[in-house]
């Protein structure tokens, strides 16, 4: 069991259930998935660069990457029926607890000019942000490094709140903003 999931067995559950005063235990959200996806323009000119990505996503993921493909032809973006146009990984359980402790504590830090994430999320209970450059992950080698490429990274929570759903990220240490009120911050 990796360090984030015994905090959230042990302390984040009770936490959550404290604020939002859950009538029953199994209502209390949890993290389910972590999806990591990747688009790839520039995979229809060069063959090279889907390998590449697909490496360094099984090197910050640590299981292997499954392309993505096109349901449809659409001709004004020149694109083909079953053309590879992306990469992504789910992790659950024990890796994902692990992802998230490691981006949370290491890669966030390593954005430029980073202030925090933003509090908006999907309305479903879910959360997604995008990351402009793998090369802030320590996993990959920025020698071998051709062209930034950017991902999404979704969190896939069971809440049923974008409240809960914040609430719980925050609490496994994903760093938001602080709160804006009429151009000022709350907690200054």
């Amino acid at each position: 069991m990796s360090r984030l999931q015994k905090k959230f067995k042990e302390e984040i559950k009770n936490q959550l259930n404290d604020k939002f005063q859950y009538e029953n235990s199994m209502l209390i959200p949890k993290l389910n998935k972590i999806i990591i996806s990747m688009g790839m323009a520039e995979a229809t000119k060069d063959k090279n660069a889907i390998q590449d990505c697909l490496k360094e996503l099984a090197m910050l993921s640590g299981q292997k990457a499954i392309l993505t493909k096109s349901k449809k032809s659409i001709a004004n973006f020149k694109l083909r029926e079953d053309q590879t146009i992306g990469a992504k990984v789910t992790l659950r359980k024990t890796r994902m607890y692990e992802f998230l402790d490691r981006f949370c504590n290491i890669v966030s830090p390593r954005i430029r000019d980073f202030r925090g994430f933003s509090r908006k999320a999907d309305g479903l209970g879910n959360y997604s942000l995008g990351i402009e450059d793998q090369q802030i992950f320590p996993e990959i080698n920025l020698d071998e490094v051709k062209r930034t490429q950017g991902m999404n990274i979704t969190f896939v929570t069971s809440a049923t709140s974008d409240e809960e759903c914040i609430e719980l990220l925050r609490l496994l240490g994903l760093p938001f903003k602080e709160e804006e009120v009429n151009g000022r911050n709350t907690n200054a």
